[in-house]
């Protein structure tokens, strides 16, 4: 094992790749000259030249489309957004055609593209690039989204999404990318659509996926010191849904919370609370208990940010209400 940042297992998984293959390249806002806005790109322009590490205009539909067409005809691009907030751009690009290709032309083609970067909050950004788009993106047939929390996973499932024949979602967090973590030496992949059981209890089980999982470590850690025992469970990958792992850990620990950095209305929490009361709802001790976001524009203000997004407070209020403490 080796340690290192969550950016840095970014730049591996997409260099090894592209080592392995002359069909992957990258392209992206600042990707090249600048080594990617948040540095995930270091060195790739200086291995692989302008030709497959391309600095695009400021124009995501445009980039969005050239990349898809690239796809369609036997490429395999990565396209990385400097945040997915401006992905909405190129959304019509990313929903109606990507994700609705294979089915479109009868299996004719098919569409093996990755888009990549930022999502949800990252401090005082404002409300216009502070937002989490992984139930939007989610809720298209045709497209995968994954959503890691920690460089190995970031690796593993990034090299599984660039070999995908299909269009990935995968969603990285600008408060992650200097994070570190055990990293195994060598080639392995993590299976697409395959939730991690991070830590095993057997009070409570705590559902959660990319950076705010960390408020439900430090939140077990405080409960334990009362005898409360946490099982979270790190989603890794929203669509496909591995909502059987889910179950399973339901059926032990009888209570679920989830937590998430969305908007409370029609997210990722509200799908999962759905399934788990359709398919478990016998073994559910306790009302199910959604963490989310204000259901207002992120805030400015670090006053009222602190407030706007859950933290590991939240989490044990919660956890205690389901234990009826």
């Amino acid at each position: 094992m080796k340690t290192i940042q969550f950016r840095e297992a970014i730049c591996e998984a997409m260099s090894e790749e592209m080592r392995r293959d002359e069909a992957i390249y990258l392209m992206g806002e600042e990707v090249a000259e600048y080594n990617g806005a948040y540095k995930a790109s270091k060195g790739m322009l200086d291995e692989f030249g302008a030709d497959r590490v391309i600095d695009t205009p400021i124009s995501e539909l445009g980039f969005a489309g050239i990349a898809i067409g690239s796809a369609m005809n036997g490429n395999r691009p990565i396209v990385e957004y400097m945040t997915f907030n401006f992905s909405l751009v190129g959304i019509d690009q990313i929903i109606n055609n990507a994700a609705k290709i294979r089915q479109m032309s009868g299996g004719q083609f098919n569409c093996p593209i990755v888009f990549r970067g930022p999502t949800a909050s990252a401090g005082q950004l404002g409300a216009t690039h502070s937002q989490a788009f992984e139930s939007w993106f989610a809720n298209t047939p045709g497209l995968k989204v994954i959503v890691p929390s920690n460089p190995a996973d970031a690796k593993g499932l990034l090299k599984s999404a660039i070999r995908d024949d299909d269009p990935v979602i995968f969603m990285e967090s600008e408060q992650m990318y200097g994070d570190k973590g055990e990293v195994p030496e060598g080639e392995y992949l993590i299976p697409i659509g395959v939730a991690d059981i991070k830590r095993e209890g057997t009070d409570v089980t705590i559902v959660s996926f990319g950076k705010i999982i960390k408020e439900a470590y430090t939140a077990a850690d405080e409960l334990e010191k009362d005898g409360i025992s946490c099982e979270i469970i790190d989603l890794r990958t929203v669509r496909p849904l591995d909502i059987d792992a889910v179950i399973a850990s339901v059926k032990k620990t009888n209570r679920l919370i989830i937590l998430e950095e969305a908007w409370p209305f029609g997210n990722v929490s509200t799908e999962i609370t759905y399934q788990v009361q359709e398919k478990a709802f016998d073994f559910l001790d306790a009302p199910i208990v959604k963490i989310n976001t204000a259901d207002t524009p992120a805030p400015y203000s670090p006053v009222l940010l602190k407030e706007w997004i859950p933290n590991s407070n939240d989490v044990v209020k919660a956890v205690k209400k389901v234990l009826y403490r």
